[in-house]
């Protein structure tokens, strides 16, 4: 999914026995390792198209080894999480698992949707998550909303119905893809919404990691369900697997989460909706694709639009 933007973890409170500056002199903390981190989050999220088509394997099949592998790579830091604050069963343990059952269902939609459609097609119409976090916040938490919102929703959905309009005009199997990408959107928003329940009770890093490995298990099943196979498949394809689940799942998470620490939400925010540009502009050299003037429009309509969400609605 695309996608891909992790759950925000609470910014560290300051040392209250750290000494102040006292010397006007004193020069400031430099941010440019911040800056370089949430640039390497940003690429390394726009590059997961990339890599679903480069590995072309079902979507299901994919998005399980990137999650797997994930939940592998991090199950020791996890295990001394726990170790630390001790893990009960509840309410924000099992809406972390819903997390990531939602999240399994994006990224199966979405894997498939990238082999049936242009990456950045895909990657566009599958961010406009926030849209349907809106609107799901509003019908479930009773969260008012701002003019703003009902803006930035018309704008991204002029774009989305721009993309959609120039794949079914493609072909049918583009256009499916289309719309697979879309409800992708849906699962993803109902990732952000049950992970913001699990957050009430979990660390950020508690509650990434169950939902990751609830993924796992989740797309697991889908595969054994639907006869997709786990193995026989190319060596370039498991490295792909492999960059999916290192690159994207754990390299991008921590990355976007040092920036966190170090810099406001309100610049990496906005920040991380350039991930479908960077897909976009990815494909062009090493998908060979190259999007025309109503497709490169109809995508930067769903990025303003979603902008506008993100900034001034709420």
């Amino acid at each position: 999914m695309p996608a891909r933007e992790p759950t925000r973890p609470l910014r560290a409170a300051p040392r209250q026995d750290a000494p102040r500056p006292t010397n006007q002199d004193t020069p400031r903390p430099t941010r440019t390792l911040p800056y370089l981190a949430l640039g390497l989050g940003v690429v390394g999220l726009g590059l997961s198209a990339i890599f679903v088509r480069w590995a072309d394997a079902p979507g299901a099949v994919t998005g399980f080894y990137r999650t797997g592998i994930a939940a592998l790579v991090m199950a020791l830091p996890f295990g001394l999480a726990v170790r630390r604050q001790p893990l009960r069963a509840g309410r924000p343990v099992w809406m972390a698992v819903l997390a990531g059952l939602c999240f399994a269902a994006d990224l199966g939609l979405w894997n498939t949707s990238v082999l049936m459609t242009t990456a950045a097609n895909a990657t566009f119409l599958a961010n406009t998550a926030p849209l349907w976090v809106g609107l799901g916040a509003l019908v479930l938490f009773r969260e008012r909303l701002r003019f703003a919102f009902w803006l930035g929703l018309l704008t991204a959905l002029a774009g989305a119905g721009i993309l959609l309009g120039g794949d079914f005009l493609a072909g049918a199997a583009a256009g499916l893809g289309g719309l697979l990408a879309l409800a992708a959107g849906f699962f993803y928003a109902g990732f952000f919404l049950a992970t913001q329940r699990a957050r009430e009770g979990l660390g950020a890093f508690t509650s990434w990691w169950l939902s990751a490995l609830a993924s796992a298990l989740g797309l697991l099943l889908a595969c054994l369900l639907l006869g997709q196979p786990l193995t026989g498949y190319t060596t370039a394809a498991y490295l792909n697997f492999l960059a999916l689940a290192l690159v994207t799942q754990v390299g991008s998470y921590l990355f976007v989460n040092y920036a966190l620490g170090h810099l406001p939400a309100s610049i990496v925010s906005p920040t991380l909706l350039l991930q479908p540009i960077a897909t976009l502009l990815l494909a062009i050299p090493l998908l060979g694709e190259r999007p025309d003037l109503g497709r490169a429009l109809g995508g930067l309509l769903v990025v303003a639009g979603v902008w506008i969400v993100n900034r001034h609605s709420r």
